[in-house]
């Protein structure tokens, strides 16, 4: 899953980011059960996929969204790159690049 490493995005990657994950529609949900290790499972497969994905928290989540949004992306070894009501987009570059970042 995780290996600590950080992605710093610029202000321009993440306009461009936020600019491609607004079509997308939620690959998880995270509900009651908050970050269960099925949720950082199948995030970290939605990411090995899609490197770009939109993660919706449902209203029985009690957690707030941004130490949610903050928790799964240190699990996963992602970037968080917008939180916006109780969606966010979380990118990471795979092996094989999908997204080329400006």
């Amino acid at each position: 899953m995780s290996d600590n490493r950080t992605i710093e995005l610029t202000g321009k990657q993440n306009r461009y980011l936020r600019g491609l994950g607004h079509s997308l529609q939620p690959f998880v949900m995270i509900g009651k059960h908050h970050l269960s290790k099925e949720v950082i499972s199948s995030t970290d497969e939605a990411l090995d996929k899609h490197e770009l994905i939109k993660v919706r928290i449902q209203e029985g989540c009690l957690e707030d969204r941004k130490i949610v949004a903050a928790e799964l992306s240190a699990e996963t070894g992602s970037a968080v790159v917008q939180i916006l009501g109780n969606t966010f987009l979380l990118y990471r570059p795979g092996e094989e690049k999908i997204i080329t970042l400006p």
